[in-house]
């Protein structure tokens, strides 16, 4: 999958107190732009915790649930765009199928 944008999840790690993001972003990063996810249950088998959406969208748990990413599929395109990422807390005020914070 081509991801739309690495730079987003830097933005994010590069603050102060979400520094530790950074490896579980990374680490999903590399397996999204080595995965060929065709269809929801093809994210579902490789990451059974994920969260399939309205809207084309996932929810991903990151650092074992601290942070969560939510990504737009385009599953013909082979795109997974960024929408959102943030902690817990912050995914628990937006709505995963409009959120568009990047």
């Amino acid at each position: 999958m081509r991801v739309i944008a690495k730079s987003t999840l830097r933005k994010f790690w590069d603050l102060a107190p979400h520094a530790d993001a950074r490896g579980p972003l990374e680490s999903w990063h590399d397996e999204a732009t080595h995965a060929v996810w065709a269809s929801p249950q093809d994210i579902k088998n490789q990451y059974r915790n994920a969260s399939i959406c309205g809207n084309s969208r996932v929810v991903f748990n990151i650092a074992g649930n601290k942070y969560r990413l939510v990504v737009e599929m385009q599953y013909r395109a082979g795109i997974a765009w960024v929408k959102f990422v943030g902690t817990h807390a912050q995914y628990d005020r937006v709505d995963a199928e409009t959120v568009n914070d990047y």
